[in-house]
């Protein structure tokens, strides 16, 4: 195939910056100083979840997979990727830093991928459905990659791709939903008529509910137990209804986007690194394969962390706590560069608790004649697609914190972020900016405002303990 620029939906909402049509990103970088101008003013807003708000309130639904159980719907706001053929494996492995040893039918894994620098495009599931068949689900940027490669790398593959709502005037082909929380075996097994199978850590195995064959997953996006699970979409609502059936006895609730914006926080998960795809001269084939109106074109960046050079908004493996993933007994692309950085020192991924009493003077400025702050949106307070914000001591940048959420779990606010391993220590005291330089970029969920300074103080990664001590270890294993 040749490698021209696929033609998909936009993302969100289409930029008004300028009616010019442009045949790839390539072409439209080409306009802008910097591929930071581009992210900063996109009129993109965060990343959508296209399910009701809320059921019942985002605060029980939060406390739901803590206490008892959740439904969260995650059958919209993923790209889901097909991928089928004798070369599946061969592609995956050339681009995967992970390793492919003992991946089996019925398995699945974190699938990270990194370009020749060494920096991260992107995350996803990958899901090994059938011999030769995977599917990889999650956001768009990785899902491109691997895209790419299988229609231009020559492999014997076939490539199906069933693309997020919002860019998606189709059906979708699955449903897909989580069920976590303390309470979610029992519900499942009430569901499945009593019984439930056993299924290992990021192992498949299939379940019968409301007479429908259901494949599952077992992992928790909540770092609590459960399972995810997916089928046909026309089978969807059915298993849908009668899973929360047999939630009523166990305190199930329907999770609302407005919680489902914070489950990742809670369990460590990093939604969005920025995909290192912007500069050097060895992505240009890709670049001017991607449409100048995906994700990549079409993302919002924001946040206190500013620099001109794209590269500085780039992640390694290991800052976003996926070091243990990286394994060099195969050739993949960035191989080389991660060998040299492994040995060198990392920014350690940690939870940042902030101040309960300067977080109440940002909402008390909304009040104020003075300057007003940024405001910030609960549950989740994300106005751009990538957000990053600078973490301060003693003025200096010491890192970058991102996706800041309130829990009503912790009664906190509380984000991710990235920190000198000197700071990485539990009850370290940093200091977050928060807000945009100059009163503000120009996109339209930025208001003007002037920075503030929010202290914040250093907690492990995963938040929570469920999620840290039983899940998050074995799935860095895989």
């Amino acid at each position: 195939m040749t490698q021209t620029a696929r033609q998909r939906s936009p993302e969100i909402a289409k930029p008004t910056e300028s009616a010019k049509s442009y045949r790839n990103l390539e072409e439209r970088l080409r306009d802008f100083e910097s591929p930071v101008e581009m992210l900063r003013n996109s009129q993109t807003g965060p990343y959508v979840f296209p399910v009701p708000g809320e059921f019942s309130n985002w605060r029980d639904e939060q406390e739901a997979w803590r206490k008892t159980a959740v439904l969260l719907d995650q059958s919209y706001h993923m790209t889901d990727l097909y991928i089928e053929g004798r070369d599946t494996i061969r592609l995956l492995t050339r681009l995967g830093v992970n390793s492919f040893e003992n991946f089996v039918p019925n398995k699945a894994k974190q699938f990270v991928a990194c370009n020749d620098d060494g920096f991260v495009i992107g995350d996803v599931i990958l899901f090994f459905l059938d011999e030769n068949r995977v599917s990889l689900v999650g956001r768009p940027p990785l899902s491109n990659w691997v895209e790419f490669h299988a229609r231009t790398g020559g492999y014997d593959v076939a490539v199906e791709r069933d693309e997020r709502s919002l860019a998606n005037p189709k059906p979708r082909k699955t449903y897909r939903f989580q069920v976590q929380g303390p309470n979610a075996d029992e519900v499942l097994k009430q569901a499945n008529g009593g019984t439930l199978p056993h299924i290992k850590f990021f192992n498949m195995g299939e379940l019968t509910i409301a007479g429908r064959k259901v494949r599952a997953l077992r992992h928790g996006m909540s770092g609590a137990p459960g399972l995810e699970l997916w089928g046909p979409v026309q089978e969807g609502a059915e298993v849908k209804a009668a899973i929360l059936k047999a939630g009523r006895e166990f305190g199930l609730r329907q999770g609302g986007a407005r919680a489902y914006s914070t489950v990742a926080i809670e369990s460590g998960w990093l939604p969005s690194p920025m995909p290192a795809i912007y500069s050097g001269e060895k992505m240009k084939s890709y670049r001017e394969w991607l449409p100048a109106d995906g994700f990549e074109g079409t993302a919002s960046l924001g946040g206190s962390f500013y620099s001109r050079n794209i590269e500085d908004y780039y992640l390694t493996p290991w800052d976003i706590g996926y070091g243990s993933i990286v394994k060099f007994d195969h050739d993949f692309i960035g191989r080389a560069a991660l060998e040299k950085l492994a040995g060198e020192p990392h920014r350690k991924k940690v939870t940042l608790s902030w101040n309960s009493d300067d977080v109440t003077r940002v909402f008390a400025s909304m009040f104020s004649k003075q300057d007003r702050a940024k405001y910030m949106d609960m549950p989740a307070s994300h106005y751009a697609t990538l957000p990053y914000d600078a973490v301060l001591q003693d003025g200096k940048i010491v890192g970058v914190s991102t996706y800041p959420v309130y829990t009503a779990n912790a009664r906190a606010w509380i984000s991710l972020a990235m920190v000198d391993r000197a700071l990485s220590e539990p009850g370290a005291e940093v200091t977050v900016l928060w807000g945009e330089e100059g009163g503000g970029s120009q996109k339209p969920t930025v208001e003007r405002h002037v920075q503030v300074s929010v202290r914040a103080t250093v907690g492990p990664c995963p938040f929570a303990d469920a999620a840290r001590q039983d899940y998050r270890p074995y799935a860095l294993q895989l």
